[in-house]
């Protein structure tokens, strides 16, 4: 754990940071969501989040963009503190970043060219047409779906939508992408081809990238850095090789998908057979 720490530290010092998180916490309530967390994500690179459902993972990079305010604490842009910003304020920020959806989000009502187009004339008064369609061309060829343009998302495969998705989240041509979970519901083939397509956007782009993931192959390809959230807290931090021979035993429960010894006794807990029970012959 130590050198765990070790790590962070050295990482999070880093003088390139593009972002960063100061002492945040988040509670909805009562429950405390993100306890007093601290993080620097260095430009250029890509850092995953990992961590058990509900261990806070959206809320941080939410907050990343401050889609989500802190309770307590301060979020930063490039050496700008954003958090206190005013929605106008965060609207011209917030064209610096692309943000991939669990579930994509596309409009349904909207064309896959509207939907990447969508971002553009939110920021920006559109003048000449023919640009914008070769932009919307450009973006979709980079996702590999050139020619889909006049298709519905009702029309498109689940790791289509995902890469139209993508392709809008560059619309803007942001420094930094954030990803909430891109491989979920997807095979393990179209899962591989939206990680070769983060791959890709890192290296040709040169963005600093974010993505939350339960995915640990996907985890292991992708990441220069990879960090645990537990309990609202970050108990792992380095890369995957560090990750992997992590010693706390928490990290090597969630990365072999293991389940605890608590939850296991409970689970083998003989219950009682209720005697009340309907036989195939109560229905004749």
């Amino acid at each position: 754990m130590a050198e765990s720490e070790d790590k962070k530290q050295e990482q999070g010092g880093q003088s390139d940071g593009v972002l960063e998180i100061k002492n945040v916490t988040k509670r909805f309530g009562p429950h405390v969501v993100l306890d007093d967390v601290s993080l620097t994500i260095e430009k250029g690179k890509t850092t995953v989040v990992i961590g058990p459902s509900g261990c806070g993972k959206t809320v941080l990079i939410k907050h990343l963009i401050v889609l989500l305010r802190p309770n307590a604490g301060e979020v930063y842009f490039k050496k700008q503190r954003i958090d206190h910003l005013s929605e106008s304020e965060l609207s011209k920020i917030r064209t610096h970043y692309g943000f991939l959806f669990q579930g994509g989000a596309l409009f349904d009502s909207l064309s896959v060219a509207e939907n990447i187009m969508f971002p553009i004339r939110q920021h920006y008064k559109i003048t000449n047409w023919s640009e914008a369609e070769e932009v919307v061309k450009t973006k979709l060829a980079m996702v590999g779906l050139d020619g889909f343009q006049n298709y519905y998302p009702a029309n498109l495969s689940g790791g289509q939508r995902k890469r139209v998705a993508l392709a809008r989240a560059v619309a803007l041509n942001p420094e930094v992408i954030l990803y909430d979970e891109p491989t979920t519901g997807l095979d393990p083939i179209r899962s591989d081809v939206i990680n070769e397509l983060v791959l890709k956007l890192q290296r040709e782009l040169g963005v600093t990238t974010v993505v939350v993931t339960h995915d640990m192959t996907s985890a292991y390809k992708i990441a220069d850095r990879i960090i645990m959230l537990h309990n609202g807290k970050i108990v792992a931090d380095g890369d995957a090789e560090h990750i992997r021979d992590h010693p706390h035993p928490v990290v090597q429960q969630f990365i072999n998908g293991q389940v605890g010894e608590d939850d296991l006794a409970v689970l083998r807990m003989s219950g009682t057979i209720s005697q009340a029970q309907f036989l195939p012959r109560d229905f004749e």
